[in-house]
Formats: C-alpha cells, structure tokens, sequence
C-alpha cells in the first residue's frame, strides 16, 4: 500500500507477509501500535466502499496502492476498465486471482496510460504514500485525463495533516522506519489548492470520508 521510494525492501517484504495472512503490526513513532487491517483490504467491498468510491467510477479507473485488489476487481466487475498498481507482488498476484489487471509499480514510476485515466484512487489512507501529500495529489492529477476526478479517502474532519515515520512488525521482526502521512477531511482543500486541484465534493459514511478532487486549470 506504499511506494518503493518511500520504503526499504524490508517493508515490502513486510506488506508481502501481511498480504499472504501474517499478523503484521503497525508501529507508530509514539510507540502506539496496531494491527494492519489487511483482512478489511482483502474483503469484499462494502456498503460505503460501493457508495464513496466505487459508483462515482464510471469510466478507466486507475487503484493506487490496490492492495489485494478489492476495488479494482470490484470495477472491473461492474463493467468499469480498472487496474491496481501496487509495490508488493503478493498484492498484485492477489489482484490478479480476482480476475483484475494489475501492475508492482511505484506511483512515481512509468504508469500505463498517464494522462488519460478517467479516475484515479487513493483509497485506504494512500494520500499518506510518500509523507508528501501535495506531491502525490500533483502525480496523481498528472495521471488523470481530461475533465478526470480524483477520489481520494480522508481521516476525520479536525485531524488536519499529520506526517511521521512508521515501522510494521511481523513476528519479531521490525522493519526499518518510513515515512507516511495522514490527512483529515478539513486539510484536503489547501492541499489540493498546492496541487494544482480543486475540491468538487466532500462526501461521508459510517465515519469514513472521501473527498473528489479534479485540476482547476490547463
């Protein structure tokens, strides 16, 4: 669920492990610490994932940062073309198993078909990829084509922006620290200003919060 240039090989190994049913653990710089919850990513959607970020898709769907693929092969099931990308393989071959297309690629990296994907998204807290928020709202836009919209899930109103190197635990053994960041509903507007984006909707369900952002400009 990150990128390769935000992440050693050990947290890939790490994401890889947790992707396959290892308990993998979350290690906040405080100290708190908690599960990663892969086996909502690896379930099938729910309501509010229908509802936020899969019936707003009704053209080429770029996931990034798929995970199992859950969204991606949700889409592709409805009709919708759709591919994840993803840096840890088990991810993509996960993906893949569900009948969805899907690449390992770093969201930085080569991305088929930039500049003309109809959506793009950021689901599961992936605007924190990179702990850089705005650079990863400019890359996505630049993977967006004409008149496209960016779906991008958000912590709750209040949270603001919060950046911090995490670490994931598996077993007794602790991957070294990246950085990551999370960003509340009430943050995304000067975000996606800085971006080069505006903000075309806030919507909300069962406390989870999804804004839709589109370019403002040529």
């Amino acid at each position: 669920m990150t990128t390769v240039s935000a992440i050693t090989p050990d947290t890939v190994a790490a994401l890889d492990a947790a992707f396959v049913g290892v308990p993998c653990e979350l290690i906040r710089a405080d100290g708190r610490r908690g599960p990663l919850p892969v086996g909502r990513w690896a379930a099938e959607p729910d309501a509010t994932d229908h509802s936020l970020l899969l019936e707003p898709c009704g053209g080429p769907t770029l996931d990034i940062g798929c995970g199992p693929g859950r969204l991606t092969a949700a889409l592709g099931a409805r009709g919708v073309p759709a591919m994840g990308i993803d840096v840890s393989s088990v991810a993509v071959l996960s993906t893949q198993a569900r009948g969805a297309a899907a690449l390992r690629r770093d969201v930085f990296d080569h991305v088929p078909a930039a500049g003309r994907w109809r959506h793009v998204l950021l689901a599961d807290g992936n605007i924190g990829i990179g702990a850089d928020p705005v650079r990863l709202l400019r890359r996505a836009g630049e993977l967006l084509g004409p008149a496209g919209t960016m779906l991008v899930e958000l912590a709750r109103p209040g949270f603001g922006v919060r950046c911090e190197e995490i670490r994931l635990r598996v077993g007794e053994w602790v991957t070294a620290a990246f950085d990551w960041a999370w960003v509340g509903a009430d943050a995304i507007g000067s975000l996606a200003v800085a971006a080069g984006l505006g903000v075309l909707d806030l919507a909300s369900r069962n406390d989870r919060w999804v804004a839709t952002l589109a370019a403002t400009g040529p």
